[in-house]
């Protein structure tokens, strides 16, 4: 049954919620896995390091033999080998001894600090050192980083470089993965033309086709894009070849609220509408359907209104479907002027930071793609209050802690 009736912005994300895909697993080798999602909790199978090493270049020494020694008083140890990294000395240090040791290289039996090369004056055999060192200085211990069988990631970690640095300092040349999902992306309209330098009679640029790609790239997903002119035996046929090999589909255009508009018609006859219409500005035209068991977003064809509607509703479902959450990084700014609002509406106005404070852009309409380009994060009004005062405190979401 084809519903019209406008329901608030969290009512909306919630029964999106329940209608997600169960994400599925993959073994991949760790160079292809960047910026792909771990998917189980990874138990090292190293202790990280597995022995005492130098934090810097210098000596091994025995801490002992330095205390109360200054660049006025210094000491004179004997040098008795030199250990590279990569190499191990067979030497055991004495009393009165020191070891020339690089960083990252194992500490020497029976030393237990390292004086920086800084400190230190060497000729021949002789080492003068003018500082004291106390026991375990530039020393990294064993097993400071973590132990084996220690958790060194969990699951819906992103894996940027540090990730993959701890996965493989555990001994691990593979990751497990969330796969990511295959998004099917429907641009609709007769109108639409692909970019070129002179336009015909009623032609409008594809400007949907880029950005609903970056956007849904930006996700960690993988889209491909379609274009269908306003016919719904068309697009029927299109959402059934695509909804066999893709884990979602997203349209624009055609979610008019005042008529009946193809694409929800056919999105109404092939499965279930589950809202049309949110009480959201600009984007109210968002509707969602369930169809062969596969989510359906539509969009507007509106390019502000569409790309708001990504970030309110598509983004974090798009996370959700490969193992991982991320929470919008909201923050608090002072209005520099006054923004109107209505009760029982949630508005995300474009507006630009400006250190403590952020300004609402004075552009506002759904088509004018310029409003965003000249914004960098959303003020948003939620539904239960009625506008913001100039110098009022108010809730911003800056467009970047939206990227995953």
């Amino acid at each position: 049954m084809l519903l019209s009736k406008f329901i608030p912005v969290a009512n909306a994300q919630k029964i999106i919620a329940n209608c997600l895909i169960e994400p599925s697993t993959e073994d991949i080798d760790l160079e292809d896995a960047h910026r792909r999602v771990n998917a189980i909790e990874v138990h090292s199978k190293l202790d990280s390091p597995p022995f005492d090493r130098s934090a810097m270049d210098g000596y091994a020494v025995m801490a002992e033999d330095t205390f109360g020694h200054s660049v006025n008083n210094p000491t004179q140890l004997k040098v008795v080998d030199s250990i590279i990294a990569g190499a191990q000395s067979k030497v055991k240090l004495k009393k009165g001894e020191a070891i020339q040791i690089a960083t990252g290289a194992p500490l020497p039996d029976g030393a237990n600090a390292v004086v920086m090369e800084e400190y230190t004056c060497h000729e021949e055999d002789i080492l003068q050192v003018e500082t004291s060192v106390f026991p375990g200085e530039n020393v990294s211990p064993a097993c400071e980083d973590f132990h084996k069988g220690d958790i060194v990631l969990d699951k819906g970690k992103i894996l940027n470089p540090p990730e993959l640095s701890i996965v493989a300092s555990a001994g691990f040349d593979h990751a497990t993965v969330f796969k990511k999902p295959k998004i099917g992306v429907i641009i609709t309209g007769s109108e639409l033309v692909m970019p070129k330098n002179k336009i015909e009679g009623p032609e409008v640029i594809n400007s949907n086709h880029f950005a609903i790609k970056s956007m849904v790239e930006s996700c960690l997903a993988v889209p491909e894009m379609f274009h269908s002119v306003d016919d719904a035996n068309l697009l029927k046929e299109m959402f059934n070849n695509l909804l066999k090999d893709y884990d979602a589909l997203i349209t624009t255009g055609g979610t008019a609220i005042s008529k009946g508009d193809v694409v929800v018609d056919v999105a109404d006859e092939m499965g279930e509408v589950l809202f049309h219409g949110v009480s959201l500005r600009p984007g109210k035209p968002f509707t969602f359907a369930k169809i062969h068991e596969k989510p359906v977003f539509m969009l507007s064809g509106f390019p502000v209104a569409a790309m708001v509607q990504f970030d309110v509703f598509v983004r974090d479902a798009l996370h959700k479907m490969q193992g991982f959450q991320t929470k919008p990084l909201t923050i608090q700014k002072k209005a520099t002027h006054k923004i109107a609002s209505s009760l029982g509406r949630t508005d995300y106005v474009r507006a630009t930071i400006e250190g403590d404070l952020v300004r609402p852009l004075k552009i506002k309409g759904s088509g004018i793609i310029r409003s965003m380009v000249e914004s960098d994060s959303y003020i948003i009004i939620p539904e239960n209050q009625e506008g913001i005062f100039e110098g009022e405190n108010c809730l911003v979401l800056p467009y970047q802690s939206l990227k995953a």
